[in-house]
């Protein structure tokens, strides 16, 4: 599997390979990396316990998550409810059951997550009881979340002559593509925007068709927004749990 900025990118790299390394490639279509989020703020209890004759399994944790600005564990316990020496591993567990969200697979990003409260025993707690116990909250506490899909939102500019700046922001525009601003040099309009990155594949060869080669584009990751049910509904079929 290979990652990259954009198409342009993953057609260099796999050139590159195909060059240096003298072998064919089966290439699938690229496809759009993108994320899973929450919207409410819930509190969750997750247990992970069990009795095999020996030495048992005890965990115990509360989680509380939010939305944030970017992923963070906080650790909020007092008097010893949760021995110091288990609260990586419930990160961990955190960080694991964040690598697969709820609604079609993807990677949760922009969660503050904290640890409130829980339990312990003895004999039966382990690092494995505390992460698989902090696992379960947090996949619980996501699905009552309101969880939402995001997209990759790519940041646009668009050089192109004057004669085809009509043509090319109406297929800007049918890409669900949003013009931030324009401007003029020496005859050239440069066309300044926001748009999805599931909506560019291609792109490059539909330019050149619609400028006769003339036109040219610069693009690089903004950000993420969330996806309009239309793209959610696409996904559900594709999902990767």
């Amino acid at each position: 599997v290979i990652s990259g900025m954009g198409e342009l990118h993953l057609e260099i790299i796999v050139e590159r390979i195909k060059r240096e390394f003298n072998v064919m490639l089966n290439i699938s279509k690229p496809h759009v990396a993108y994320r899973e989020t929450i919207t409410t703020k819930v509190v969750e209890e997750g247990k992970y316990i069990r009795q095999t004759g020996g030495k048992g399994q005890y965990g115990h944790v509360v989680l509380e998550i939010e939305p944030g600005d970017k992923y963070e564990f906080i650790n909020r316990i007092k008097s010893g409810a949760i021995p110091k020496e288990y609260i990586p591993a419930v990160e961990q567990g955190v960080l694991e059951a964040m690598e697969t969200g709820p609604i079609a697979g993807y990677n949760l990003m922009n969660i503050k997550v904290k640890l409130i409260d829980g339990s312990y025993h003895e004999v039966d707690s382990s690092e494995l009881a505390f992460k698989m116990a902090a696992s379960i909250a947090l996949k619980n506490a996501v699905k009552k979340a309101n969880p939402i899909l995001l997209e990759p939102i790519m940041k646009i500019e668009i050089i192109t002559p004057e004669e085809y700046v009509g043509d090319v922001i109406s297929d800007f525009n049918a890409r669900r593509g949003k013009i931030t601003s324009t401007d003029i040099k020496d005859k050239l309009h440069f066309i300044y925007g926001t748009v999805p990155l599931t909506e560019m594949f291609g792109y490059a060869t539909v330019l050149r068709s619609l400028t006769k080669g003339r036109a040219n584009y610069i693009m690089e990751v903004s950000h993420y927004e969330e996806a309009p049910k239309e793209v959610v509904s696409s996904l559900i079929p594709q999902a990767v749990v």
